[in-house]
C-alpha cells in the first residue's frame, strides 16, 4: 500500500477535471426536497418574477454538490483514497437558472504531505462563461483506515 507521502508525491500541481452538468426543474425540486429549502428564490416563480433575477434559481449549495462530482472524478483519476475535509473561500458569484449548463473546472493548486491533505480550487462557469462559484476543497488523503492524521 502506498503511503500518504507517495500518493500525493505522485500528483502533479495543475492537474485538473471538469465536469459539466445542465441544471434542471427537477434538479432544484429534488434537491429542495431533501434539504427542505424551499425557499421562494427556487420555488415561486411568479414572486421571482418580479426581483432583479426575473425568475427562480438554484440553490448555491446545490451548485456547490457538482464540485463533488469533479472531486471525485479527479480521486478516481489519479487514484488518491480519500474523504472531503471541507470547502474554504465558497462564494456564490453569480445566480444559476433553471437550464443553465454549469461547468465546473477542479485544478490541484497545493499539496501538504505533513498534513496529508490535497488543496484544489474549484470554479463553476456557466455557458455564457460567466464565474458562479468560487472555493477552495481540501481532501484528506487516507491511504488505509489506521492512518493517525485522518483527524
Amino acid at each position: 500500500m502506498r503511503s500518504c507521502e507517495q500518493i500525493i508525491d505522485s500528483i502533479q500541481l495543475g492537474e485538473t477535471v471538469q465536469f459539466e452538468k445542465t441544471v434542471t426543474e427537477a434538479d432544484v425540486y429534488m434537491f429542495a426536497g431533501i434539504t427542505g429549502d424551499f425557499a421562494p428564490v427556487h420555488v415561486n416563480e411568479e414572486y421571482m418574477k418580479r426581483t432583479r433575477f426575473e425568475g427562480r434559481i438554484a440553490h448555491g449549495v446545490l451548485i456547490l454538490g457538482l464540485a463533488s462530482t469533479a472531486s471525485s472524478q479527479f480521486a478516481a483519476r489519479a487514484n488518491i483514497p480519500g474523504v472531503s475535509a471541507g470547502y474554504d473561500r465558497v462564494r456564490f458569484l453569480g445566480p444559476v437558472r433553471f437550464g443553465d449548463t454549469i461547468r465546473i473546472d477542479y485544478t490541484l493548486r497545493r499539496k501538504d504531505a505533513e498534513r496529508a491533505r490535497l488543496y484544489c480550487e474549484v470554479k463553476g462557469i456557466n455557458q455564457r462563461n460567466e464565474s458562479v462559484l468560487s472555493a477552495e476543497h481540501v481532501i484528506k488523503v487516507i491511504p488505509n483506515g489506521n492512518d493517525s492524521r485522518l483527524t
